[in-house]
């Protein structure tokens, strides 16, 4: 519980009141029209790069990088911090390898461009089931995240009933985000989000170094003091373990992150609102600068949590550290109740706000845009459906995603639900990077596949994660009394990836063998579709 005053908590709701207000405001008037298609997946191709660049940042730095890797840097140390640059490297990777063939390829959803050259309902149907596998776990966390995070902010930790009402007021509130703002409203909302997070995280990165005369190495130094750890700070094990098994699990958890934070859909899907090849290698030139930025600030705010918190009070407000930026703002202001402490923790309240907000919004366009327009539009109706109707259908899904998000949120709101952000970033790893980069890159491609692809990598991740230690058989686990972690390691990813990979090549060869003439169908298309877009390109 924070140790603010009712005057600190009225400044916090009425900041929280206007950021809901002009936010809404904003996405009312930035809406499409209820038969504009291309205005409501793309806002008009009409975005800037820097504005679109912003967006993308906006989406990429959900509220798991705002709270939990700050909180994994202050308890883990050296841990965090490869977790922070694994972050931003997936980034990059999606820059250089994969923006420019998505947005050439693609036009409203990630869908369309695994079926530009298999096309059929199979395919539209495989994309919507993996779109909604990784995006509603982590709309779970994002939502159940915002019940604890809220109470703790607003001080009525203990009230009850008051976290599930903070579930259902956000999630009300990003329901009607998606449905009435579409692509162009999240985005301008994705834009106020990046420039609070970067002028707030600046702030407290500056004050966390002034603190210690500017230099980082006396931070570091408090901060193994504060820790407790002393020089392992700095190692890796404090997160996961030191035996060979933790090692394997911790380099596996660094991949899967680098492959699969980049490729979710709702991080893809805002590709496609760039005009052209150009437009969108700027934008992502001004994402990348944006979160690696960030991911520095990051560091810095971890570790001034535990130098000047210390990862004893952190671990007793939350267990995970996801309270520790809030804090370490407490700390900061010095004496409470006093003008400067109220508006840096009104600041950094505001932060984390805007990040809950805009990040389930995002999430919540992406599932419902993939249910109207790959599962209804192409699937149901084979590419027939009137604009207006699939508009219609595509704000209505916008409900019930968001309505199943909060109900299953509040079902699981005392549990500890982490393990779903991982499972999200094992199938963004395992289904969707390897369905995408041999879809953009292997000409010996097909259908079988990808079909393998996308169901097996899905599959082979939520399986493993069932059975691995994060759900049981550890006291950090989800059910801390079952045991039956058949898996022994945290992440999937040294495991599903390679599968998800291998799946899509065998199914291939597959094709090859028992179909020739479709295998050379599968070329023939790639072929001109290639040609396709290297004209784009140009």
């Amino acid at each position: 519980m924070n140790d603010f005053s009712s005057g600190t908590q009225a400044t916090v709701l009425i900041l929280f009141t206007t950021l809901v207000t002009v936010t809404l405001m904003m996405c009312v008037m930035a809406g499409p029209d209820r038969d504009d298609l291309t205005n409501f997946y793309t806002g008009y191709l009409s975005l800037t790069p820097l504005k679109n660049g912003l967006a993308i940042a906006g989406d990429y730095i959900s509220a798991a990088t705002v709270l939990s890797t700050t909180g994994i840097i202050a308890l883990a140390g050296y841990d965090g911090y490869v977790l922070a640059v694994s972050t931003a490297l997936s980034l990059v990777l999606l820059m250089f390898l994969l923006a420019e063939p998505l947005r050439n390829a693609g036009r409203f959803t990630m869908g369309d461009v695994l079926a530009r050259n298999m096309p059929g309902r199979a395919v539209r149907i495989a994309a919507c089931v993996v779109t909604l596998s990784a995006t509603l776990p982590f709309l779970v966390v994002q939502l159940s995240g915002a019940g604890s995070l809220l109470t703790f902010i607003l001080n009525m930790p203990h009230v009850a009933g008051a976290r599930t009402a903070c579930i259902v007021i956000v999630g009300s509130l990003m329901i009607i985000y998606a449905a009435i703002g579409g692509m162009r409203g999240t985005a301008l909302i994705q834009m106020i989000k990046i420039i609070i997070l970067l002028g707030t995280s600046v702030l407290v990165a500056a004050l966390v170094l002034n603190r210690f005369d500017w230099s980082p190495g006396d931070v570091l130094r408090a901060a193994q003091q504060g820790n407790g750890a002393g020089p392992a700070f700095l190692e890796q094990g404090l997160q996961l373990g030191t035996s060979t098994v933790d090692r394997l699990d911790f380099a596996g958890l660094q991949i899967t992150v680098v492959l699969g934070v980049a490729c979710l859909p709702h991080i893809t899907m805002r590709l496609y609102s760039a005009k052209d090849a150009p437009a969108v290698r700027r934008s992502m030139s001004w994402a990348v600068g944006t979160v690696t930025t960030f991911c520095l600030l990051v560091i810095i705010m971890g570790t001034g949590a535990a130098a000047l918190v210390g990862s004893q009070y952190i671990t007793a407000a939350d267990p995970h550290g996801r309270a520790s930026v809030l804090m370490l703002s407490q700390v900061l202001g010095g004496v409470p109740d006093s003008v400067g402490s109220t508006i840096l923790y009104s600041a950094v309240a505001g932060m984390v706000f805007i990040t809950l907000l805009s990040s389930v919004a995002g999430m919540t366009l992406a599932a419902a845009s993939s249910l109207a327009h790959d599962l209804f539009a192409h699937a149901a109706r084979r590419g027939r459906a009137e604009p207006r109707t699939e508009m219609t259908v595509a704000a209505w899904t916008c409900v019930a995603v968001g309505t199943v998000a909060i109900g299953l949120a509040t079902t699981v709101q005392n549990w500890d639900v982490g393990v779903l952000t991982t499972l999200a970033i094992c199938i963004g790893a395992s289904a969707v990077a390897p369905a995408l980069t041999y879809s953009l890159f292997w000409r010996g491609f097909t259908r079988t596949g990808l079909l393998a692809t996308l169901y097996g990598g899905t599959a082979c991740a939520v399986l493993l994660m069932t059975f691995s230690k994060a759900v049981s058989g550890s006291p950090a686990a989800v059910f801390p009394a079952a045991d039956f972690d058949l898996f022994p390691m945290q992440s999937t990813g040294l495991v599903s990836v390679p599968f998800g990979y291998l799946a899509g090549w065998l199914g291939s060869r597959l094709d090859h063998w028992r179909r020739p003439a479709d295998s050379h169908e599968n070329r023939r298309r790639y072929e001109e579709s290639e040609a396709r877009l290297l004209a784009a390109a140009e």
